[in-house]
């Protein structure tokens, strides 16, 4: 019985991980060059900011890899530790913020990206909108005059109107967007230049993901197996581990994970991720 609850809670984690992207609603992509699409650029900087620990991978790891692929610079910004997302009840805040650390470092390991491109602001998980919002925006606003990136990934804020997420990922997504802005005034946080000599700097493109109004598809199929592989680094957030932890995930489960995830993403004969892009954002 429990086995058999397990997986159940398995399959219903593996349809939410997809179904901001691919159950949105349909909508003509925009026209881009091939030259200016995103997915055959070379030697650029492109950021992730990710609410937690897995977002990027469930989201954005197809793009993630191929960028990589393709000799950019990935720089992954983490606002939460993701510590309080177990229902084991021997698991603490510590070991699960070390659990999620490595999990994160494992997937992008899987991806191409070093572990020395992750940032991690550090964040109590679900209290990220209870956080200084004017600190967390200088904190986010700092990083992007440090990298000064060609594009950036975020959690969509909406375009019409504001739209819901859980808790930390609408902070991730108001304070990312109003980071944008800051970073283009250097009278926002004018220490950034007068202490460590940022400049201003105004971000070009943005790409959002858990969107509801995509207009950018992006072909994931020959990576399409590594993002299943990726995901299932993060194996304290899939059953039976996320009832009571173990660092292994079965074979069972891994297949459940695969079938799922590939299923959630094919969109004729491809696989895909669909993005909100947006110029001068």
């Amino acid at each position: 019985m429990r086995k058999a609850l397990c997986l159940a809670i398995l399959l219903l984690s593996v349809c939410a991980i997809a179904a901001y992207a691919q159950d949105a609603a349909p909508s003509k992509d925009v026209t881009v060059a091939d030259k200016d699409r995103i997915e055959n650029w070379t030697g650029k900087t492109v950021m992730v900011f990710t609410p937690h620990p897995d977002d990027d991978t469930f989201m954005c790891a197809g793009i993630m890899e191929l960028l990589a692929k393709n000799k950019n610079k990935v720089i992954i910004v983490i606002y939460t530790n993701d510590n309080k997302g177990s229902l084991d009840l021997e698991m603490t805040r510590e070991r699960l913020a070390g659990i999620r650390r490595a999990e994160e470092e494992a997937a992008c390991e899987v991806l191409g990206i070093p572990k020395e491109n992750i940032i991690w602001l550090g964040y109590e998980d679900g209290d990220l909108e209870y956080a200084d919002p004017h600190r967390l925006r200088g904190e986010a606003c700092r990083l992007i005059k440090k990298y000064r990136p060609d594009a950036i990934f975020s959690v969509d804020p909406g375009d019409e109107f504001e739209r819901w997420h859980k808790t930390d990922h609408r902070m991730a997504a108001f304070i990312t967007k109003d980071a944008f802005i800051a970073s283009e005034w250097h009278l926002y946080y004018p220490q950034h230049l007068l202490d460590e000599g940022l400049k201003p700097y105004r971000v070009p493109l943005a790409f959002y993901y858990y969107t509801t109004s995509p207009n950018y598809t992006v072909d994931i199929t020959p990576v399409a197996e590594d993002k299943i592989k990726a995901a299932a680094k993060h194996v304290s957030q899939f059953s039976p581990s996320l009832e009571k932890y173990t660092p292994e995930m079965s074979e069972q489960t891994f297949q459940i994970l695969r079938a799922g995830g590939l299923s959630r993403s094919k969109e004729g004969g491809k696989y895909v991720e669909k993005f909100r892009r947006e110029v001068n954002p």
